[in-house]
């Protein structure tokens, strides 16, 4: 999937090098697909890279479905595949995958496969860069910069988007690096400007603004001591700007670290800051294009409005008239020379853009908007200096010039480039708010050796540093993920989370980044600090997703290969039909207007084809929708990680849930405990509680928490399990004082020999009728207790389902808990499919078998063991408070972990796709219309025809039109059965 292409190249950090609290929100995919283990120990030696030949690949879509292919294998790392060359090259993990595996699944998707270079070990990480592009104006520009990059040697994957004219490019840091990238782009004719580079997004990046250095040796004492640091990673200079780009491990360093060394190697010589983001913010550049074409299009007004009255308004007032039509030479008049003068700056000054843009365009055999339209003004303006110079030189020559109609053309471009831009700025105005969520400011403390404060400081966000402690005062923004080490309150997440509720805050509980403090002082140990903070990682989340295509565009970037070499044909064509069609009499003179020839209509109706068809709005059809709707959902607490996880998500027809921590709350207590052998509780459940302490599943959790309660203690230290083993989806086993424990299902029992007894049997079925689960405890494999646990279903989930249903959703429950209880949850919530017992690998399968009937399955996971099931799913939903994997594995991301967003994001990407069809609908219905009424289709039976300036402004009003339709989308309310929904569930909360 197109989305997850970005950041698979990062593994997550072993969590136990830091053992402090933090929130667990989404960031970017960093495990590979099918990894289901915590840390990157034991991955990284295991990393390998190999490229195949494959062939049979004729188009983009060809070389999805390989993509698709590889990466729903276990393991996959990268999947990039070149079209062009007929290659694929793939970086996996050997321990879960291997070149027969991916040969086999090419061959599969029905390719041939052949692995052209081996294997080899890999344990460097890509890097990323990002560019800004400047001077693309429709699909075919972002497609030639995107062709030009991704054949680039080092290049693995290369995205441009036109929508918000940004590159993401993963490239080899061993072959070459981001100013060979921006040289690159230069080369096919537009502006690169670098956004950021460096390690891929495991790591932070910061840019230093350096005042001081004036020379290479100063440059270099600068760079070196920089490199000198611990934890610095990649340094680039731009020494022009006086500007620094900082590539560091933010565990071993941070910006003031380097303000600090840069400054001490010569007191007041040199002077270091953060850069100022005036100048490089998407948000400023945005403002910047706004002006300049408010510019460009006032000045064009200036020259334009003269012209348009000497030719359309003066020559119709009789003392004007006569003034316009004094001649000055032979049958040149007044009139002719001030619409020259007039017209001849709006041509080749304010609009020297298209002639560069056209030239650019046409030095890489590619055609875009700019031909068109420099084409189009070019024939109207070089027609009317003819017709003036003829009538010049001749004593009675009578032309017709069109001098209003280049200069008028123009100005009605370059107003609708400055709408569009105006409403392009608005489509980015959810990434806009997330980053302004952070505050300009912190108050940083500094505490003595038994953590008394001794001192605060206001700094820069951006200058806070890993373990620092910041003040945040009643009613200020939490300025930094971290965890509070002293005091209490109430901090309103729903700016990140979407949960409404204020949560209470004291000693221990985690703090996002970007939420607001309630009523209390809080101090907080700062956790996750820059790139790394919660809030980073959605914004780059929805960056990414942004940049992402969904295959539905490969549509238009299809069409926009041969649609201005078409549209240039049929202008052609109809200048020549009307003018042959003049030439031999075939319409009677009267049609043709006293101002002009036969030849001149003709001209015009080749003109007016030219300038009414436009690429621009088939370009920004799809992105444009993709954009604001994932926009949208980042603010209603439904991230979803690009176009194609929106296109398959409003395709779905099948959704399997996973039972514990999805359709149920996902915190279990033990309600009961009955015991089959004599011997003391706290003894029974000291060996449970020491075997279980080391699962991760909620169901051990729950009996550790309820074993804890036996000891008067916070945190009791249970004896030592040697030999533990956890049966992913079964349960544990260790040895313990000497006894051999197991814990787990029936499954489990059964595989270990253990027989069951009757009477265990007895209460394992009454524990499930009643909609509990049922664990076994074999003590040197003999079954001495059960332990029943409940885990009450989330509020609206019945609904929930109910609602799906009406949306012709089917839903399936599959879950890794006993058939007895499954079934009771299933028939609780009105789920008539149950597949139980279901180890990690049964979900998969099952998620395939579904797929193999035609279905697009959606699958809604929390855990660790939902992972495969997730990647294999055509669209994976993880739920917010679930594990980091789980997360990681999936395309849609619900923050507020309720239930009732698998309806927004489904619902939401119905909505947006019917934006997107609408937008094609009126781009393609507006071009189809559009051309044979400039070509004078309605001329013979009406008279009408379109002059060429009008046809100009109504290319640049579709564009405009298509941009407004998409931002329609960001009105977007969920449908009001949730309204209803969530006033039940405070209903059921007050009451419970």
């Amino acid at each position: 999937m197109a989305s997850k292409l970005f950041a698979v190249a990062c593994i997550l950090k072993d969590s136990s090098r830091d053992s402090s609290p933090r929130p667990r929100y989404p960031s970017m995919p960093r495990y590979p697909k099918g990894v289901f283990v915590g840390g990157e120990r034991g991955l990284k030696g295991s990393e390998a890279k190999a490229t195949f030949s494959v062939t049979g690949m004729v188009c983009a879509a060809c070389a999805g479905s390989v993509e698709k292919a590889v990466k729903r294998l276990p393991g996959i790392r990268e999947a990039a595949v070149d079209v062009i060359n007929g290659r694929a090259q793939v970086t996996f993990y050997r321990d879960f995958v291997d070149e027969k595996q991916i040969r086999e699944a090419i061959e599969d998707a029905g390719f041939g496969a052949e692995l052209t270079q081996g294997s080899e070990s890999s344990e460097k990480v890509a890097r990323v860069c990002r560019l800004r592009i400047n001077g693309m104006t429709c699909t075919s520009c972002s497609t030639t910069v995107e062709l030009a990059m991704q054949e680039a040697p080092g290049v693995i994957n290369a995205l441009v988007a036109l929508a918000t004219e940004e590159a993401e490019v993963h490239y080899d840091p061993l072959v070459t690096n981001c100013d060979n990238l921006m040289k690159i782009v230069d080369d096919t004719g537009f502006e690169a400007v670098l956004i950021s580079s460096g390690e891929d997004v495991s790591n932070t990046q910061i840019q230093l603004k350096v005042e001081g250095v004036s020379s290479e040796r100063s440059a270099r004492v600068v760079n070196e001591s920089l490199r000198a640091l611990p934890g610095v990673l990649d340094i680039s200079a731009d020494m022009t700007a006086n500007k620094i780009s900082l590539a560091y491990n933010p565990e071993l360093t941070g910006p003031r670290s380097f303000i600090e060394v840069i400054q001490s190697n010569g007191p007041g010589r040199y002077k270091a800051m953060i850069y100022p983001e005036g100048g490089m913010g998407r948000e400023a550049y945005r403002q910047e294009e706004i002006k300049h074409y408010y510019r460009l299009f006032l000045w064009s007004l200036v020259f334009t409005v003269p012209v348009f009255f000497f030719s359309m308004v003066f020559m119709y007032i009789p003392g004007t008239k006569r003034a316009l039509d004094l001649r000055i030479v032979n049958m040149m008049n007044v009139g002719e020379l001030l619409r020259w003068v007039f017209s001849t700056p709006v041509q080749f000054i304010i609009g020297w853009r298209f002639y560069v843009g056209a030239y650019k365009s046409l030095r890489y055999a590619s055609a875009n908007m700019d031909v068109l339209i420099a084409l189009g003004t070019n024939a109207a303006y070089f027609y009317s200096v003819y017709s003036v110079l003829r009538a010049a030189s001749s004593p009675d020559f009578k032309g017709t010039d069109f001098f209003e109609t280049s200069s008028m053309l123009i100005s009605f471009i370059l107003l609708g480039k400055y709408l569009e831009v105006l409403a392009k700025g608005k489509t980015s105005r959810a990434i806009a708010k997330l980053m302004n969520l952070t505050p300009g400011s912190a108050v940083l403390l500094t505490l003595d050796d038994e953590g008394q404060v001794t001192g605060e400081q206001e700094i820069d966000t951006r200058l806070i540093q890993k373990n620092d402690v910041i003040k945040i005062v009643p009613g200020a923004k939490v300025a930094s993920d971290g965890f509070v080490i002293w005091g209490q309150s109430h901090v309103n997440e729903s700016m990140i989370t979407g949960e409404a509720r204020p949560v209470a805050k004291r000693k221990g509980n985690p703090v996002i980044g970007g939420t607001v403090n309630g009523n209390g002082v809080l101090h907080v140990k700062a956790t996750r600090v820059g790139s790394e903070s919660a809030l980073s990682q959605i914004v780059r989340l929805v960056e990414s997703a942004q940049m992402a295509k969904a295959p539905v565009q490969k549509f238009a970037d299809r069409i926009s290969k041969f649609f201005v070499p078409l549209v240039i044909a049929l202008s052609f064509l109809s200048w020549l039909a009307w003018f042959l069609a003049g030439k031999f009499h075939a319409y009677p003179k009267s049609w043709i207007p006293s101002s002009m020839d036969s030849f001149e209509l003709a001209l015009q109706f080749g003109i007016s084809v030219m300038v009414i068809a436009c690429p621009c709005a088939l370009g920004l059809a799809t992105p444009t929708a993709v954009m604001v709707g994932t926009g949208v959902g980042a603010s209603q607490g439904v991230l979803i990680k690009g176009g194609q996880a929106l296109e398959s998500a409003h395709k779905v027809n099948c959704i399997v849930f996973d039972k514990t921590g999805t359709l149920t709350v996902g915190k279990p207590v033990v309600v009961s405990t009955r015991l089959l052998k004599t011997m003391a509780l706290i003894e029974f459940y000291e060996l449970v509680a020491a075997a279980e302490i080391n699962s991760e599943h909620p169901l051990a959790k729950a009996v550790v928490e309820y074993a804890s309660k036996f000891r008067n203690e916070d945190n009791p230290i249970w004896p030592e399990a040697r030999d533990f083993v956890s049966v992913t989806g079964h349960g544990v086993k260790a040895i313990v004082r000497g006894k051999e424990i197991a814990v787990g299902n029936r499954s489990m029992m059964r595989e270990e020999g253990i027989p069951i007894q009757i009477e265990a049997e007895s209460i394992l079925a009454e524990t499930e009728e009643s909609a509990r689960t049922g664990i076994l405890v074999s003590i040197d494999r003999e079954i001495t207790g059960v332990i029943a646990v409940s885990d009450p279903l989330k509020p609206g989930a019945t609904e929930v389902i109910s609602i799906l249903k009406s949306m012709n959703v089917k839903s399936i429950m599959v879950t890794g808990d006993n058939w007895g209880t499954a079934k009771a949850i299933a028939e609780e919530v009105g789920i008539k499919t149950v597949v139980a017992e279901a180890k990690p690998e049964h979900k998969a399968e099952k998620i395939k078998e579904l797929q193999a009937s035609g279905d697009i399955v959606a699958m809604v996971g929390d855990g660790i063991n939902d992972s495969p099931a997730l990647v294999a799913a055509d669209v994976g939903m993880a739920i917010g408070a679930g594990t980091d994997i789980a997360i990681e594995a999936a395309d849609i991301v619900l923050m507020k972990s309720n239930l009732e967003d698998v309806i927004t994001a489904i619902d939401l990407s119905r909505k947006t796709f019917s934006r997107i069809r609408l937008n094609y609908f009126w781009a393609l219905g507006y071009n189809l219309m559009g051309i044979p009424i400039a070509a004078g289709a309605l001329f013979p039976s009406t008279r009408f025809r379109l002059p060429p300036w009008i046809a100009g402004a109504a290319m640049a009003a579709s564009s405009v039109s298509v941009v407004c339709c998409s931002l329609l989308l960001a009105y977007y309310k969920r449908p009001k059965k949730l309204d209803n929904l969530e006033m039940n569930e405070i209903t059921v909360g007050s009451s419970g």
